[in-house]
């Protein structure tokens, strides 16, 4: 997401940082580079010459020119105007008032709508809230089925009459039916086109008039780019939007659809879909995707994802027996399968400062590194039990057996054991306080 725009800004600020005070030809020099960074991640051309425009106005400030770091200080405004097009205020969803609160999702098939709609109930769960899905969609082939096996994958219930009744009539019933068993919410999966038409409209039209929704939310496709505004302009003007799902962030989008929505729509992003992966939709903060942009990572997201993943109890238990020289290869197996939750390596290592640039360089190959994370869960999960909580039992005899078992060869067995022996020892090392050469560095 945002890897040729981050790459081209970054390549800006470093251009200004060389050069110490700031004229206002290094000014005009710096924003026309970041114009066309813009307009080459297909954000709307207004939105790009706004942008630029406040940008300048602030840079060529007393502020920044009498700053001993003024490209430090046109890199804050950056971000704060970025911030600003972004539309400054986190996603939240409204479930306040009736129960169950309706939440209408709209939009054009294959943009991710109904998986949306199941992803959207995960969250709201961990919210507190009890989501009832409400399987609306009768026209698409199989879309009732859909959601029913989604509904199964996280355990959520889904209201459905099948393809016979009306969507109008299934919303309805629907809501009634969340009311009479005491779910908080109701998500509503409308049916989709694959272009927008009146038919389509009148309908939701219709649904959005019955039921009296707290959100009306379009899921749209981010690689679509400008057509995802355009898209959405069109669902606002005749039904009316609330909030936007921007599905497939984390797919080849160059991300001007995230930063042209608000400002041409006046519609805020609520959602960010980043991956195929159920647990992949992240709550909509301005501020951490400007960061992500300008290649300063996101740490309060994926702390947030780990702690998901990881109870404080069970983080605690895994860092006393990491100091202990305590931690087996078992308890390595089930810390990699929680990690593989949170998405892909490249994923990972974009939400952390300094480390975000490993994804860029040329020897990183995320389909061999997530290759590489099999072959090791397929070596461990070749071994018995006990091999597993106290390897050194596994002499030459176990380690052939484990390497077939696994797929792979004796020497790669040997390097994943010489590895945790060598983590192992490290850590050891950390609880008695003596910091391994380089380590402070990376700890800061």
């Amino acid at each position: 997401m945002f890897e040729a725009l981050t790459d081209r800004l970054q390549g800006v600020f470093k251009d200004l940082s060389d050069k110490g005070k700031l004229s206002e030809q290094d000014v005009d020099e710096a924003l026309r580079e970041v114009r066309l960074a813009l307009l080459e991640a297909d954000v709307n051309f207004k939105v790009a010459r706004d942008f630029v425009k406040r940008v300048r106005d602030r840079s060529l400030s007393e502020e920044v020119s009498q700053s001993l770091t003024p490209a430090q200080q046109v890199l804050r405004i950056v971000d704060e105007e970025l911030v600003a097009t972004l539309g400054s205020e986190p996603g939240r969803i409204d479930w306040t008032g009736t129960t169950p609160a309706p939440l209408m999702l709209v939009g054009l098939n294959g943009a991710g709508k109904t998986t949306s709609a199941a992803k959207l109930a995960l969250t709201l769960r961990k919210l507190g809230q009890r989501p009832l899905l409400v399987a609306c969609d009768t026209y698409r082939p199989a879309a009732v089925q859909q959601l029913v096996t989604l509904g199964k994958q996280i355990g959520n219930e889904v209201y459905e009459e099948g393809t016979r009744a009306t969507p109008l009539e299934i919303a309805r019933r629907g809501i009634q039916y969340g009311r009479d068993h005491g779910f908080t919410v109701a998500i509503i999966d409308t049916a989709g086109r694959q272009q927008i038409d009146e038919k389509m409209m009148d309908e939701l039209v219709h649904i959005k008039e019955a039921i009296s929704p707290n959100e009306v939310l379009l899921v749209a496709n981010a690689t679509t780019g400008q057509e995802a505004v355009n898209v959405a302009q069109q669902f606002h003007d005749t039904v009316g939007l609330s909030g936007l799902i921007l599905t497939q962030m984390d797919g080849d989008a160059r991300g001007g659809a995230a930063l042209s929505i608000r400002a041409v729509t006046g519609v805020p992003l609520k959602f960010l879909g980043m991956g195929e992966k159920i647990e992949a939709l992240q709550q909509f903060y301005p501020d951490r995707l400007a960061q992500r942009i300008l290649g300063m990572g996101d740490m309060l997201t994926l702390i947030e994802q780990t702690q998901e993943m990881f109870s404080e109890e069970e983080a605690e238990q895994a860092a006393k027996k990491l100091v202990k020289g305590q931690f087996t290869l078992n308890d390595f197996l089930t810390q990699m399968q929680q990690m593989k939750k949170m998405g892909s390596i490249s994923q990972i290592l974009e939400m952390i400062p300094g480390l975000n640039q490993l994804t860029r360089r040329p020897e990183f190959n995320e389909a061999v590194n997530d290759k590489q994370m099999k072959k090791v869960e397929a070596i461990i999960l070749s071994m018995t039990p006990r091999e597993r909580n106290a390897p050194a039992v596994l002499d030459g005899s176990r380690r052939k057996r484990i390497a077939k078992g696994s797929g792979t060869t004796v020497q790669e067995v040997n390097q994943l054991l010489n590895q945790f022996r060598q983590m192992q020892g490290m850590m050891k090392q950390m609880g008695k306080g003596k910091m391994p050469r380089g380590m402070a560095g990376m700890f800061g």
